[in-house]
């Protein structure tokens, strides 16, 4: 297919679903479970879809593509199949079974995750990602599957194997270790340290400053809003000042809180990932076939842009519209902040060191399935009608996180049970009924109160529009007369 049969997509999915919403009010087929529709109700009907498509129009771009399809992109599941074959006859036949049960029990774990991957990277169902390729994206789908199923199993054994288990996977786990305070001596510059006055400050530069910085940039890429990844920011700070009566790396100075993270790493992580945004949404999304590109320059390029989004969505969550989004946007940021407490309580509760190569593996598993269920989730609350059903990768990422949550309450109840200080109780508590007074105003009593002048409204000018009513059935009724018994003209003419 040749770059001028370019084929336009993106929009017109969206315009197509909502040419054939407004045939079907158009045709009637939508008055079969409501047969005595007005024509005002299907202009309405009408005009919702347009403010729905329009809406869609606004926030995806438009994307061309010349429809080439390489060996990079077809379904290679024949080939998978065979070379995992190939390898299971090797397995089976020329390779000598060792006599070590624990090697056997550790080889033929990893050898089943292994199977059940090469199934679900060439059979799963596709995402709303298509770059790198979709087969990346299949594959962490699957390794979510994997995780949840680990999950379950710690979450079923005795505090004390499951912490034992631990060390099949590292030998140097299942030891306890003491926790770090970041709290202590909270001065900027210490005068009696004449060497180095600023060494507290040094002495918070460490590993988590860039991943922090990272972290927000790569979560801002998810939300794809300034207000809800500052709501989250600023609101994790404050959980870790009610919760550092629990876990001691909470407690922190009140400078590193405030200007180290939500200023500088968490504010600059956030700042760039919306210059990012903004240029993701400024660029054209024309794909062309590596081998149609003429020069070595373009080809470079397009290599490049692989690795880019293949469209782009611009993500409206407008929580005040309506009851439904603003549950739907609270929930987001209670699974968003429940996920970061994880991170800290897994790693407590399990006796893994912060520094340890399974806590990073954790981050870069929710930098890979995090974007997509966030997609996922915005699809399916922005546009019901289209995705019936909340996507796989949505619903494992809820899964996995609740999953988490509820090992971290059976292994160590007593340090979640610790009594949280009073002042801590009363603020959540202002917060928490701030909130619910502004949800009762927003969506209920304020909509009563314009429903109840809307009424108020119509019954006054209700009596002005029957007596408009009575005054034109009055002229009516005398140009009806008019007509009946003729004109004068009309008598005139008859007469001569």
């Amino acid at each position: 297919m040749t770059k001028s049969e370019s084929k336009r997509s993106g929009v017109s999915a969206i315009s197509a679903t909502a040419g054939s919403a407004a045939e079907q009010v158009n045709s009637g087929s939508l008055d079969e479970d409501f047969p005595e529709q007005s024509p005002a109700v299907k202009a309405k009907a009408m005009k919702q879809t347009s403010k729905e498509s329009l809406h869609r129009r606004n926030t995806e771009c438009e994307v061309y593509d010349d429809g080439t399809n390489t060996f990079f992109w077809r379904a290679h599941t024949l080939t998978v199949l065979f070379i995992l074959t190939c390898a299971l006859v090797y397995v089976t036949l020329l390779e000598e079974t060792p006599q070590d049960t624990a090697y056997n029990t550790k080889r033929g774990i990893v050898a089943s995750i292994l199977v059940f991957l090469c199934f679900g990277v060439t059979q799963a169902k596709d995402g709303p990602f298509t770059r790198p390729h979709p087969a990346y994206w299949r594959f962490w789908l699957c390794v979510s599957v994997v995780y949840e199923l680990f999950l379950i199993f710690i979450l079923f054994q005795t505090v004390h194997d499951g912490r034992q288990f631990m060390k099949y996977i590292d030998p140097k786990l299942g030891v306890p270790l003491p926790e770090r305070d970041y709290g202590g001596n909270c001065l900027i510059y210490d005068p009696g340290n004449v060497t180095d006055p600023f060494h507290n400050l040094w002495d918070k530069m460490d590993g988590f400053v860039p991943a922090h910085f990272l972290g927000w940039y790569i979560k801002t890429l998810m939300i794809r809003d300034w207000w809800m990844c500052m709501i989250i920011s600023v609101m994790f700070e404050f959980l870790e000042y009610s919760l550092e009566h629990q876990l001691p790396n909470f407690s922190e100075c009140w400078w590193d809180h405030w200007i180290m993270d939500v200023l500088l790493c968490n504010g600059l992580g956030i700042y760039c990932g919306m210059k990012t945004l903004a240029w993701l949404s400024m660029k054209p999304y024309q794909w062309q076939g590596l081998w149609n590109i003429p020069t070595y320059k373009g080809k470079i390029k397009r290599i490049a842009f692989q690795f880019t989004p293949y469209s782009w969505v611009k993500f409206e969550w407008r929580p005040a519209s309506n009851l439904r989004r603003w549950l739907a946007v609270l929930g987001i940021i209670f699974m968003f902040l429940l996920a970061e407490l994880n991170t800290f309580y897994l790693k407590f509760v399990l006796w893994m060191p912060p520094e340890h190569y399974l806590v990073l593996l954790r981050l870069v598993f929710f930098v890979n399935v995090g974007g997509v269920a966030m997609r996922e989730i915005y699809d399916f609350m922005d546009d019901p009608k289209f995705h019936k059903k909340l996507g796989q990768q949505a619903w494992l990422v809820s899964a996995i996180t609740v999953t988490e949550f509820l090992i971290v309450v059976k292994y160590d109840p007593h340090t979640l049970m610790l009594p949280i200080p009073f002042s801590v109780m009363q603020c959540w508590f202002l917060g928490i009924l701030l909130i619910l007074i502004w949800t009762l105003w927003r969506f209920f009593i304020r909509d009563i109160t314009l429903r109840y002048k809307e009424t108020r409204r119509r019954k006054q000018e209700a009596p002005v529009d029957w007596d408009r009513q009575l005054g034109n059935g009055s002229t009516a009724a005398a140009s009806g007369r008019s007509k009946l018994n003729g004109s004068s003209e009309t008598l005139r003419q008859r007469k001569s």
